[in-house]
Parts: C-alpha cells; sequence; structure tokens
C-alpha cells in the first residue's frame, strides 16, 4: 500500500443474527444484526447495546433487524447498521476517511435485486468496490478446504435466516440448496410450543436463550444431556407469573420439522451431485458450519440419516467471516462476483 492510499480493506459477513467484520485478517467486529432508530429516523445505537433494548424499547425509539432470512428486509436501517458496525473498525487514521474495499458473503439463494440491495447498502456505508461472494463459498474457504481443486466438498451452513448447501469443485458450485429455514425458525417453534403446551408467552430473546441452553436435534443425548432451563413468563390465560421447566427432549421434538426440512434439502443437493463428486463427499464428509452447527446432537442425527460422516468446523460461527477475508487476498478469484 502506497503511502497516499487511503483504501482499506474489509471482510464483512452479513448475517440474519450477527455481524461479522475481518480487518487485517482479524476479527474485529462481532455484533448482533440490531440497529436501534429514535423517532427523528436517527441511529441510536448498534449492534450489542440495540440487542438489550430489543422488547424494552417506549414509543420513541424502535430497534430493528434489518435483515430476514438472510437477505435484506430494511433498506435504510441496513445502511444505518453497516455504517455503524463499520465505525467501531480502528483503521488507524482519523485525518482521512479511508476508501473501502469490501468482501460481503450473501445467501447463494439471494434474487438479483437482493444481492443489489446488499451492493446499494455497502456502497451508501462508504464502500468504494463491493465484492459479493455466495456465502457456502466462503464457509468452504474458512474451514480451509481446497475449493480449486478438482475434488467434490459439500458444505452446510446454517444461519440465523438460511441453511446455505452446496458441492465445491474446481473453484465453483455444482449442485446447491438455499433453505429460508434456519436458526431464526428454531426460535419461533420454540415460542409457539411454549405458548401452545405450557401456556407460557416467551420472547424472541427468551426463546433464543432457550435454544442456547437446551436446544437439541436428538431426544437421547446420553451423559451430554444439558440440565432443564427454568423459563419465567406470563401465562398466556390468567396473565399471571409462571415458572416451567424445559427439558432438551421437549426443544427436540418441537424443532424436529424444521431440522427435517435441512435434512430433505442436503438430500436433494446430493441427488443433483455428479457421482465422481459424489464419491469424494462420501469419503471426505460433509462439514457443518453456522450457528446451527452448535445444535447438540444435529451432527449425529444428520450422519444417521444420509449415512455420511457429518464434521463440525472448528469455529463455525465466524467460517464466512474467515472466509471473506481469505477472498481479499485473490479479488480476480472467479467466485467473486463484482
Amino acid at each position: 500500500m502506497g503511502l497516499f492510499s487511503f483504501t482499506q480493506d474489509v471482510a464483512i459477513d452479513l448475517g440474519t443474527a450477527n455481524t461479522i467484520i475481518s480487518y487485517n485478517g482479524k476479527i474485529v467486529v462481532d455484533e448482533p444484526s440490531v440497529v436501534a432508530i429514535d423517532r427523528d429516523k436517527k441511529m441510536f445505537a448498534v449492534g450489542e447495546k440495540a440487542k438489550q433494548m430489543h422488547e424494552k424499547t417506549n414509543p420513541n425509539i424502535q430497534t430493528i433487524r434489518p435483515l430476514r432470512d438472510g437477505v435484506i428486509a430494511d433498506f435504510y436501517a441496513c445502511e444505518m447498521m453497516m455504517r455503524g458496525l463499520i465505525e467501531k473498525v480502528n483503521m488507524g487514521s482519523k485525518l482521512f476517511t479511508p476508501s473501502l474495499r469490501m468482501v460481503i458473503g450473501v445467501p447463494y439463494g439471494s434474487t438479483e435485486v437482493e444481492l443489489r440491495a446488499v451492493r446499494d447498502s455497502a456502497e451508501h456505508a462508504g464502500g468504494r468496490d463491493v465484492y459479493l461472494i455466495y456465502e457456502p463459498m466462503a464457509s468452504a474457504l474458512g474451514i480451509g478446504l481446497d475449493v480449486q481443486a478438482p475434488e467434490g466438498n459439500m458444505v452446510v451452513d446454517i444461519g440465523g435466516g438460511s441453511t446455505e448447501i452446496a458441492v465445491i469443485s474446481l473453484g465453483g458450485i455444482v449442485s446447491n440448496g438455499s433453505l429460508r429455514t434456519a436458526g431464526d425458525d428454531f426460535t419461533a417453534d420454540i415460542q409457539e410450543y411454549m405458548s401452545r403446551q405450557h401456556n407460557v408467552r416467551v420472547s424472541e430473546r427468551m426463546a433464543e436463550r432457550i435454544k442456547i441452553h437446551v436446544g437439541s436435534a436428538l431426544t437421547d443425548l446420553g451423559d451430554e444431556a444439558p440440565q432443564d432451563y427454568i423459563v419465567h413468563g406470563p401465562n398466556r390465560i390468567t396473565a399471571m407469573p409462571i415458572e416451567v421447566p424445559v427439558c432438551y427432549q421437549e426443544i427436540a421434538h418441537c424443532i424436529d420439522k424444521s431440522i427435517t426440512k435441512i435434512e430433505n434439502a442436503i438430500i436433494s443437493a446430493l441427488e443433483h451431485t455428479p457421482p465422481e463428486l459424489y464419491a469424494d463427499i462420501v469419503h471426505n464428509g460433509i462439514y457443518l458450519a453456522g450457528g446451527g452447527a452448535l445444535l447438540r446432537g444435529l451432527d449425529k442425527r444428520l450422519s444417521n440419516k444420509i449415512n455420511i460422516p457429518f464434521h463440525i468446523a472448528e469455529n463455525p460461527l465466524y467460517c464466512v467471516a474467515k472466509g471473506t477475508a481469505l477472498a481479499l487476498n485473490d479479488l480476480s478469484a472467479s467466485f467473486l462476483m463484482r
């Protein structure tokens, strides 16, 4: 970089649940994808601070999750959120505002309009050169797979808003599945279950805590079973406070349908995989990434269902972020979109 060059490279995993920013090859921002705005439509808070306000605001403040199902649902809020999170990155000199060269991960199932929305938001947030990379490709890079090799590798990235499934060979995606069923759907399933089965109203944040503490894809975890989680909330009928212990078997039952959709999408992607690449996948196994990979017993359930070994990536939450950062090293790569 020259003496008078003020271009800075940042990689962004723009996720439904969390936005992660890498700078100089290091993850420097990892915050919830939430922004709070005031009555004048000005940004009041962003990231973790805004999430703490979520579902606790007064009429003067509104919290917004700008992304739904992996794509932008509120363009203006997304632009403000990106700008606010980028400002958290310490880029050295305060005298000049650097031009930003960005690589951003996007769902493989995104439409042209949705890709355009991501690009426009990034440009309005200060991006001069904006490159897009599909999330399953970024996940494969972040896991450490050789995506340019003549060998089949399969990645299943279960995020907050979407599940991305891809078979990768020679730097391209051979077969894929992009499913708008993921972590947010597990959370919604838990909310609905608690209301129907226990007559207790729980917030989105409470349902997320239940998922983290006792979420499971199997009804028998053996010695790895977590302790019951105590839920406090108002009775749906009487509005009186009640206390409900929730076990992991209940959660496994209530999110079963959503997990089955993911299973079917993986099987569908395998059906469209050429035999030679299919053989590679059986030999190498399938890699799980994203926050959904942390669901207890998911790898074992999928292995039993599909008869192919499933491997949970190291630090699955950061696979896309690491992959987008690595993509900055070769901006001429065929898998990057301008």
